[in-house]
C-alpha cells in the first residue's frame, strides 16, 4: 500500500496556516475543525507544521499561558515528509522511529495533503481486515465468527 491510496480514501481537505498567524488563531482553527496539526505555508511553499504538540510546549514555556508570539516562534519547521509513492511501510517505521504523528505529502514540492498516525493505522487495519476476509472466502467451511 502506498500513501497515495491514504490520501485518496483520507480526501484532500487541507488545513493551513501562515508563520505570522498568532497562535491563539492557530489554536482556534485547530480545536475547530477537530484537527491535531496545521501545516504551515508561505507563498506556496510548506515552511513547517504546527501540532498540538507544539502547542503544548508554547503553553509549558509561558507557565501555562499561550502568549502573544506567532505561529513562526513555535512551528516545526524541518518536518518530515513523504511522497505518494511512498510505502506504508516506510511511513510506519518513520513515524515510530521519529516519534511524528503527522507527515506532509509533497510531490515535486506540491502539497498533497497531510497523514496522520490515525490515517496510517486505519489504512492498515482496513487492508488486514479484507484480506482476512479473501482467506476465509477462499478455505471453504471456514467457522462463522457469529457461531463460535
Amino acid at each position: 500500500m502506498k500513501v497515495s491510496e491514504i490520501l485518496t480514501v483520507k480526501g484532500n481537505i487541507l488545513y493551513t496556516v501562515t508563520p505570522d498567524t498568532p497562535m491563539l488563531d492557530a489554536i482556534n482553527t485547530m480545536a475547530e475543525k477537530d484537527i491535531g496539526s496545521l501545516v504551515v505555508m508561505e507563498y506556496g511553499d510548506l515552511v513547517g507544521m504546527l501540532t498540538f504538540r507544539e502547542v503544548l510546549k508554547t503553553v509549558h514555556e509561558n507557565n501555562g499561558n499561550l502568549g502573544s508570539d506567532s505561529v513562526r516562534k513555535h512551528m516545526d519547521d524541518h518536518p518530515l515528509t513523504v511522497t505518494p509513492d511512498t510505502d506504508i511501510n516506510e511511513v510506519r517505521r518513520v513515524m515510530l522511529e521519529k516519534h511524528t504523528r503527522y507527515l506532509p505529502v509533497i510531490d515535486a514540492k506540491i502539497l498533497l495533503g497531510v497523514i496522520s498516525f490515525y490515517d496510517v493505522a486505519k489504512s492498515v487495519l482496513e487492508a488486514q481486515s479484507f484480506e482476512n476476509k479473501m482467506l476465509k472466502a477462499y478455505i471453504r467451511d471456514w467457522p462463522d465468527e457469529a457461531k463460535a
